[in-house]
């Protein structure tokens, strides 16, 4: 690492030694990135001098062009710098759910050499706290209406010193229209970070993920270009917060390097997201298995005719999620795994080349193998641990789970995985939740498909709970349809049905009714909250 334009070196000071992070391959002729690069410039300054006018941004009642994006962005650079004393190289904390001025903001802070710290809108002022302190935030800019909970979290960060809502009794649109419309983007270096992302926490305490601006691009120009491969007419629409980074690069990274338009929605719950597709004539959806589960059962009430594409990702896509969803509509989806560390989806495939039960191959430009526990690769057919390596990589903020994720120069996902002799990796569960059972490995996401086919299971979650004669046992928790209730009898006809799907020593022993699942913000399920329920931990 050379040349950077940060005045304020803490995300340099605070990366990892050099000699722990994955190894960085840039094998495609569009990753030969230049020594100085601003993501901004790329994505939204270069496309609204080809196209003002073309359509951007849209919302419930607003849409804004390239050319007005643009202003926008500028004019909040300006704020920043001209008025809150924004240097390079200083954390910008963003907040707000996923609308035009948080886009915009967004831009706003990687024109001004900042780095983009995006929080989901339900964080409470504890978390807040966590995210200001660790990333040591000096700025931020926030929506009126979660004014609250960051108010409440401002005691405990010193750092943060200059915050500034917009909406809801706020004055940053005051500040804005008193800026001209142009800005001069700083020249940041390729691997300068420009976003810090925090991980979901789906196994714990969340993690700072350190991102250059080249990364940004190095997204659009692999998944995006190779996998997704959408056109600049197409209208893109989600569920996932543009605070996840898979919500970032298929609301907005994707869209706007190809000059397309995206519909954001504040709220992007199943019964919303679907009527909303319709309205706006969408083409490029995406979003988690759990919402294509529940939307497959609505699908024939809505037009979903401009439909073309559809994107999974977040967390595993059942099989029966994958068949009910073509059953629907006729689309196959765009299965991929993808990790924070990584900033997006590294393994999918094309929907002509979709396997059912498997995630895919690698994208192009990065590269993937399964290791076992000595860091050496499996042959096919064998279950061992997920590693990839690529033009993006895990690089912590100060965290010494550094070395437990980057190993032997590969990025160590935590997923268990085998890879078929046709190339295909077929996910079996994350590494923490493969389940022992009398000598047996479950992988507690097979069980889970098994379950979703029985048409009285809405959701479920298997994981292994401990057994003095087994070790572990299958214990399943199962949200039932609405107005099916659970009984003895219930539990026997499921296990009885799972026995019928997969192995039967594989069916779970246990099984206990739920009203729901705990999951992140993002849609995640969190096993391990259910693991360590099962374990007493924290009664």
């Amino acid at each position: 690492m050379g040349y950077s334009a940060h005045v304020d070196t803490f995300a340099r000071d605070n990366l990892p030694p050099k000699s722990e992070w994955p190894e960085l391959i840039f094998t495609l002729p569009e990753l030969q990135f230049p020594e100085r690069l601003n993501c901004a410039t790329e994505l939204l300054d270069q496309m609204a001098a080809r196209h003002p006018q073309r359509l951007c941004v849209r919302a419930a009642g607003l849409s804004w062009t390239y050319g007005e994006l643009l202003e926008k962005a500028n004019r909040i650079a300006r704020v920043l710098v001209e008025d809150l004393g924004l240097l390079p190289g200083n954390r910008v904390l963003l907040r707000a759910p996923n609308n035009l001025m948080l886009v915009a903001a967004w831009f706003a802070v990687m024109k001004a050499g900042g780095i983009a710290v995006t929080t989901m809108p339900l964080l409470r002022a504890k978390e807040l706290t966590d995210v200001i302190t660790k990333a040591q935030v000096s700025h931020a800019l926030c929506d009126g209406r979660l004014r609250e909970e960051l108010e409440l979290a401002l005691p405990g960060c010193p750092t943060l010193e200059q915050v500034l809502y917009w909406g809801e009794g706020g004055n940053l649109e005051e500040r804005m229209a008193a800026k001209p419309p142009s800005f001069q983007n700083l020249e940041t270096a390729s691997d300068d970070t420009c976003l810090i992302a925090f991980t979901s926490g789906t196994t714990g305490k969340p993690k700072g993920c350190m991102h250059f601006h080249r990364d940004v691009l190095a997204i659009c120009d692999t998944f995006g270009k190779y996998v997704l491969r959408a056109s600049p007419d197409d209208v893109f629409i989600g569920s996932p917060p543009l605070a996840f980074t898979f919500g970032l690069g298929a609301l907005v990274l994707f869209p706007m390097r190809i000059g397309a338009s995206t519909v954001l929605l504040e709220k992007a719950s199943p019964d919303l997201l679907l009527p909303t597709i319709a309205e706006y004539k969408a083409s490029v959806l995406a979003t988690s298995p759990t919402a294509y589960r529940a939307m497959a059962a609505q699908a024939g009430n809505h037009d979903l005719s401009s439909l073309r594409k559809c994107v999974s990702a977040g967390e595993p896509l059942p099989a029966s999620t994958r068949m009910r969803w073509k059953e629907a509509t006729g689309i196959e989806l765009i299965d991929g795994i993808g990790a924070t560390e990584m900033l997006h989806i590294f393994i999918s495939h094309i929907e002509a080349e979709a396997k059912p039960g498997a995630t895919g191959k690698p994208v192009p430009g990065y590269q993937a193998c399964i290791l076992d526990d000595d860091g050496q690769p499996l042959p096919p057919g064998q279950i061992g641990r997920l590693a990839v390596k690529g033009p993006t990589g895990c690089r912590y903020l100060s965290d010494d789970r550094q070395r437990k994720y980057v190993q032997h120069g590969w990025n160590v996902t935590g997923d268990a995985y085998l890879l078929d002799e046709e190339g295909y990796f077929v996910y079996q569960a994350r590494t923490d939740d493969m389940i022992v059972s009398s000598g047996y490995n479950i992988a507690g996401p097979e069980v889970e498909d098994a379950l979703l086919l029985h048409p009285d299971v809405a959701e479920c979650a298997v994981v292994g709970v401990p057994d003095p004669e087994r070790g572990q046992i299958v214990k399943a928790y199962v949200v039932l349809r609405p107005g099916v209730v659970g009984s003895a009898e219930l539990v026997r006809a499921l296990q009885d049905f799972v026995k019928q799907k997969i192995a039967p020593y594989k069916y779970p022993r246990a099984i206990e009714f739920r009203e729901s699942l705990p999951r992140t913000q993002t849609g995640k399920l969190q096993r391990f909250v259910l693991r360590q329920e099962a374990q007493g931990v924290g009664r």
